[in-house]
């Protein structure tokens, strides 16, 4: 069911995005910079079975691998280190950080080709939106 979100995405549009990065706690610095990039996304997954994402910015490139529910250390682009989680439900990729007694929960799914990356934090979303890159 991963193969859905397996390939090259560019993101199109990103909204609310700015509170999202305050409620997590990142700095003014880094929130201009993420506010100012448009990630490219690649998903892919190997022979194990481990799934690598890939987030490459004019800033900075981010990748992390995984297999599902399984628990890793992930350090975000905000440098927040952060265990992670992601985990396959009801089609959506759903990946959960937790650090400092806090949680952030990121859904990506798959809508009319688009895939829809839902950040949530309390009770603030934001919502970013790829399109496959071909």
């Amino acid at each position: 069911m991963v193969e859905q979100f397996v390939g090259k995405w560019k993101m199109t549009s990103s909204d609310n995005f700015d509170e999202y990065m305050k409620a997590v706690g990142a700095g003014f610095a880094s929130r201009q910079m993420a506010n100012l990039a448009k990630p490219n996304l690649s998903i892919a997954v190997d022979e194990q079975g481990f799934i690598s994402m890939k987030a490459v910015t004019t800033f900075k490139t981010l990748e992390i691998k995984f297999q599902l529910d399984e628990e890793f250390d992930e350090t975000t682009a905000d440098d927040r280190k952060v265990r992670t989680t992601v985990s396959l439900v009801d089609g959506k990729l759903i990946q959960k950080q937790t650090w400092e007694g806090k949680t952030t929960i990121i859904e990506r799914e798959i809508q009319d080709s688009k895939m829809i990356a839902k950040c949530i934090m309390d009770d603030v979303v934001a919502i970013r939106t790829y399109e496959k890159d071909v």
